[in-house]
């Protein structure tokens, strides 16, 4: 709801990317955490809770256009991600839920620390019974007491972001384990995605088990912030390359023996040299044992800090007791980190056969393993074709826009940092732009981290250093209105407030801008030219070694201004302020 009255169930990539995994896994389980907020709900108030039935009923809007429009049922629904919660908030949240007759979907608090929700909870009786699972992020694998109290349902809801190297891999694999080891955290599995919008949207495997990893795919410019904290990576939609990474595999060893139901045995812990192991079971005779000797080296995660622990070569021993005892024979699956000439990610081993050994074995362990023993023979790594080859972002790249039934609401390739961009069709005009790249925010998000003033969409290859952008452009905001296209942006993401580059501003009030800083605090050069609101213009841009230049409608308006720094970065397009504004036949040529 980009507006007060505005409700579009269309928008973005998420519906999509739902009903995807949906069709894979039926059971799969969808959770919805705000991030950031429309900005009409603060009522000029960078504050989601002035008035908390308003942006009760927002949240209560999507959820129901999502089963609605899409036939997706949410299953849980969060506060607000990382930040502040409100106790009057969270119980007009449930009031209004169970009024729209939606008492199935749960609320989850508060996505941020243990305390103070729980302490909070234990205080207030309605609190308590409203809210059905607390969660915390990045928990560093342990809990507190007051959470512990509530006996409600623990999870780490946010975890891992950690590059999907072999070290990636390692912490998941010591997290997976370890958060219910040592936090007795009871959550689902598996994952979620980094989105841009107001909603995250949240795909969890249904499994009995602690850890929600964030991200799901990093299908994101590998420069912005936590490039590369996937599971696995996409990153290259234009070459369609992509990389199944280690953490895939790691996370299979829990998520392919265990299932909806089963329960954790009390028998889980530390091994003696260093590692842990857990076992579950579905109560009618299965077992999964998952065992990890992670190395403090190989599984740092990003965050907490990861207190010192040794992990040396060890042969530990199980003994199965009870109707387990019986167990004829358990699967065996391996990992192995680290090495590529003695790394393996997922093989299947010879089954251990226990009929004549009583229900005994033993198991050699080294540094930086994975093991899951496990009565079900359902087990497989499958098979993929083999990925087109990893290219870089086209050299010279166009986009007219000229889409009249886009099949999502964002053009491809861009990526909105602050603001929102969208596939727009001029009714008015008939003729060369009638599609067009539309900012579609005028007003500014209560906002998640420390989002720019400015709205801004980048493009292309950060490695560009020598670059030619050209754009029509429409300023639909009279006096006040302005866009830019810019060049050599260094920065995104949580980070965008700083954006350095070279970025070429026209304003309706007639006037030309150059600045290094998308704030607009570095000015090149400043002056007036021809220009005024409801008109289309054409801007050129050129960025060549240490020189830039910059063209209005075929004429240079300035001329080899100096540009040191920075040396290299993505194409963009923006606007001065949150305002509506257009652009067309966007087209960039990169010479190096």
């Amino acid at each position: 709801m980009h507006y007060a009255l505005d409700e579009n169930y269309f928008r973005g990539y998420e519906w999509w990317l739902m009903k995807e995994a949906k069709k894979r896994n039926p059971n799969i389980i969808l959770m919805g955490l705000p991030w950031s907020f429309p900005g009409w709900l603060g009522k000029g108030f960078n504050w989601p809770y002035v008035n908390l039935q308003l942006t009760a009923y927002y949240v209560m809007t999507w959820i129901v256009g999502a089963k609605h429009y899409h036939d997706l049922d949410i299953d849980y629904i969060g506060i607000w991600n990382e930040r502040s919660f409100d106790i009057n908030y969270i119980k007009v949240l449930r009031r209004m839920l169970n009024y729209q007759g939606l008492n199935q979907v749960k609320i989850i608090a508060s996505d941020n620390l243990w305390e103070p929700i729980s302490a909070s909870m234990l205080l207030d009786s309605e609190l308590l019974e409203v809210i059905d699972v607390i969660g915390a992020h990045y928990p560093g694998t342990h809990i507190v007491k007051d959470a512990k109290l509530t006996k409600k349902k623990l999870w780490s809801s946010e975890d891992f972001s950690t590059v999907n190297s072999d070290v990636g891999a390692g912490c998941l694999g010591r997290i997976l384990n370890q958060n219910y080891i040592n936090g007795c955290m009871t959550a689902l599995l598996d994952i979620y995605i980094l989105i841009t919008s107001s909603f995250g949207i949240y795909l969890l495997s249904n499994q009995p088990f602690s850890t929600i990893a964030w991200n799901l795919v990093a299908s994101y410019y590998e420069q912005l912030p936590y490039g590369r904290c996937g599971l696995m990576t996409a990153q290259e939609p234009w070459s369609g390359h992509y990389v199944v990474e280690s953490p895939i595999w790691v996370s299979a060893h829990t998520t392919q023996f265990t299932q909806p139901g089963w329960y954790y045995l009390k028998t889980v812990g530390h091994l003696e040299k260093g590692g842990s192991y857990v076992a579950l079971t579905d109560g009618l005779g299965n077992l999964t044992i998952i065992i990890e000797t992670m190395s403090h080296k190989h599984s740092k995660c990003i965050r907490p800090f990861l207190p010192y622990f040794n992990v040396s070569h060890q042969f530990a021993t199980f003994v199965l007791k009870g109707s387990f005892s019986e167990i004829p024979e358990l699967q065996v699956w391996y990992t192995k980190l680290g090495k590529p000439s003695t790394r393996f990610l997922f093989k299947q081993l010879d089954s251990l056969w226990l009929l004549d050994s009583s229900g005994t074995f033993s198991l050699e362990l080294q540094e930086d393993e994975l093991f899951t023993l496990t009565t079900l023979t359902t087990g497989g790594k499958g098979s993929y074709p083999l990925p087109p080859k990893s290219q870089p972002f086209p050299r010279i790249y166009k986009d007219d826009f000229d889409v009249d039934y886009p099949f999502f609401s964002e053009a491809p390739n861009f990526a909105d940092q602050t603001g929102v961009f969208e596939y727009f069709t001029n009714i008015e005009d008939p003729g060369e732009h009638r599609f067009t790249l539309r900012q579609v925010l005028n007003q500014r998000p209560i906002t998640w981290a420390a989002d720019a003033y400015n709205t801004i969409s980048i493009i292309g290859d950060y490695k560009w250093s020598n670059l030619t952008v050209t754009c029509d452009v429409y300023i639909e905001t009279p006096e006040k209105g302005g866009v830019f296209i810019a060049g050599r942006v260094n920065k995104g993401g949580i980070l965008i407030r700083g954006a350095r580059g070279v970025f070429f501003w026209i304003f309706a009030n007639g006037t030309y801008r150059v600045t290094g800083d998308l704030a607009g605090w570095i000015i090149y050069a400043l002056g007036h030219v021809d220009v005024t609101a409801k008109t289309w213009y054409t801007l050129r841009l050129i960025i060549k070694g240490r020189f830039s230049s910059g063209m209005l409608n075929g004429r240079y308006v300035w001329t080899n201004i100096p540009v040191s720094f920075p040396k290299n970065g993505w194409a963009a397009i923006g606007t001065h302020s949150f305002e509506f504004a257009q652009f067309d036949n966007f087209h960039v040529e990169a010479t190096s």
